[in-house]
């Protein structure tokens, strides 16, 4: 049915009015408009059905050319000082005790490690690029960073690789947008089973 010819048959159900009995009238219109709109429920459950089990099968997946530390084996207690890590970005460790807002924020500046970590305890991925990332790709990460919860981007010019992603405990190097292990890399580790903290708080922390 277009939409021109179900726009006609919810304006006919409309205009239907009820009997003196009290009893509501019941259209074919009314009918028919029912059964459509059952029927995208349904269309729409299904889809979003197909979409958990891709998810889920992505999430079993290994990602290819990750790496990754035991994740218990990371210190968890709070400091103020700043501190070094063997790897950059760090994905793990001793933390700052305030995290940074990562709703899908996108900083156009460097953020400071020590609030970074705190925020993939709580299960965010970090999402991260240095000069060497062309302009076009930094513009289309952020677009997909700023729709997903619980990731934050920021620049990082002393990372190796052009762009990166940070989970607690794992770490993956890209060179451009159009990898698709980008995407792996997020549906596997947002609050996933690596997550120390899972559900803990990602917003209402500073932002830069």
């Amino acid at each position: 049915m277009t939409g021109a010819a179900l726009s006609a048959v919810l304006l006919r159900s409309r205009s239907a009015s009820c009997t003196g009995t009290g009893e509501p009238f019941l259209s074919p219109a009314r009918t028919i408009s029912t059964v459509i709109l059952v029927g995208w429920g349904a269309h729409a459950i299904n889809d979003a059905s197909e979409k958990d089990a891709r998810q889920t099968a992505a999430a079993k997946r290994p990602v290819n050319g990750e790496k990754s530390w035991d994740a218990g084996k990371l210190g968890r207690n709070h400091v103020e000082a700043a501190f070094t890590c063997p790897m950059n970005p760090p994905v793990g460790g001793d933390h700052h005790q305030a995290w940074m807002t990562c709703e899908g924020t996108v900083c156009t500046k460097a953020v400071p490690d020590e609030n970074a970590v705190r925020w993939l305890e709580h299960g965010a991925v970090w999402v991260t690029y240095n000069d060497t990332a062309v302009d076009a790709d930094v513009e289309q990460l952020a677009g997909r960073v700023s729709k997903t919860p619980y990731t934050l981007m920021s620049p990082n010019p002393d990372q190796s690789g052009p762009i990166m992603l940070s989970a607690w405990g794992h770490q993956l190097g890209v060179d451009t947008v159009a990898d698709p292990r980008i995407d792996q890399f997020i549906i596997k580790y947002v609050q996933a089973v690596q997550t120390p903290e899972p559900g803990a708080a990602c917003s209402g922390g500073p932002t830069v």
